[in-house]
């Protein structure tokens, strides 16, 4: 694999740029809540029990999404920090920055794991999960929690961009999302798994694409390798700092459907609360192919314009913001 510069933030055309930088993280984006809809299908065609597990994996759904979104607070926060250093020039802090998001997000995951593994049972049930469709979220939100992968693809991944790098995240992506679309029937339906076995598929994919997102990051044609360093407290506070603003809409959203979830639950009752949150399910499917795509492209620009913050090229930046903001009309349109 070549990893030649890709793209010069400093002195590439701005539309250019933002192209070649938005449009792989948008696909990316699509892709990866293309095969979550798939996993969901195969969820609900399970013979007997597909409606249940399908309510029970869309109570976890939104717990998933919280527990993800701590990658995106060191990530986000991690990516923009490092894309202000290299537009500085000063590769040196930059490497430093990688170093500790890095083993921020390993600190994260070990405690993420503990905590949900721990409590599991009480948001579980707090956000929805009916007696009927208990065992199954149970099941799904355990094995889940065991990998916690997606920290590190959904961390890690967003330093691809920030180094000229927009096409590796999107094949981070692909990876993920064409072992999980192979793996579901051959778990589910060929191993007899149910629901357990679509929760395996997932964690391998996600596995596999954490494997990628290293083994790339630590290769040494890459500008800034990836290395491992303990934490360094006024890094890491900056870093939070930086990312606490998207891991809060991220979180927000999350909250908004297990409240949903939860209101679904309580006023169904017995009769149709496990119905409404499946109906849920599907249409909250349908809407992220409208709503992530549009993240793809405002993250997938972060870099570029924290790159030209660092250079202090205040002109590029608000070509950035305006062919970034053009870019979303078109796509909303």
């Amino acid at each position: 694999m070549s990893y030649e510069k890709e793209n010069d933030f400093g002195r590439d055309s701005i539309p250019l740029l933002v192209l070649k930088i938005s449009i792989p993280f948008m696909f990316a984006q699509f892709v990866n809540v293309l095969y979550s809809i798939v996993d969901r299908i195969y969820i609900g065609n399970i013979p007997v029990i597909g409606a249940d597990s399908l309510a029970g994996a869309g109570v976890c759904a939104p717990i998933i999404t919280l527990l993800s979104s701590f990658g995106t607070l060191i990530g986000i926060g991690g990516s923009v920090l490092f894309s202000v250093r290299l537009g500085a020039g000063d590769e040196k802090s930059a490497k430093q920055i990688l170093a500790n998001s890095f083993s921020m997000l390993l600190i994260f995951s070990g405690i993420l794991t503990i905590v949900f593994l721990l409590t599991k049972d009480y948001l579980l049930r707090w956000f929805g999960a009916s007696a009927d469709i208990f065992p199954y979220a149970n099941t799904y939100m355990t094995i889940y929690t065991l990998g916690t992968f997606s920290l590190f693809v959904n961390g890690d991944e967003l330093f691809y961009t920030a180094q000229g790098y927009p096409g590796l995240g999107m094949l981070t992506t692909l990876i993920g999302a064409i072992v999980n679309i192979v793996l579901d029937p051959v778990f589910i339906f060929g191993l007899e798994m149910d629901i357990a076995g679509a929760a395996v598929a997932t964690v391998i994919a996600q596995m596999s694409s954490c494997i990628f997102v290293l083994y790339t990051l630590k290769r040494k044609k890459m500008r800034i390798p990836l290395t491992l360093v303990k934490p360094e407290r006024e890094i890491g506070k900056r870093i939070v700092k930086i990312g606490f603003s998207p891991f809060l809409i991220l979180a927000s959203d999350s909250v908004i459907i297990i409240a949903l979830n939860a209101v679904l639950q309580y006023y169904g009752g017995a009769d149709y609360g496990d119905t409404l949150i499946t109906a849920a399910t599907i249409v909250q499917s349908y809407m992220l192919l409208i709503t992530a795509p549009m993240l793809g492209v405002t993250g997938g620009s972060q870099p570029l314009i924290s790159y030209n913050y660092g250079a202090n090229r205040a002109d590029r930046i608000r070509k950035t913001v305006l062919w970034v903001l053009m870019l979303c009309v078109f796509f909303t349109a």
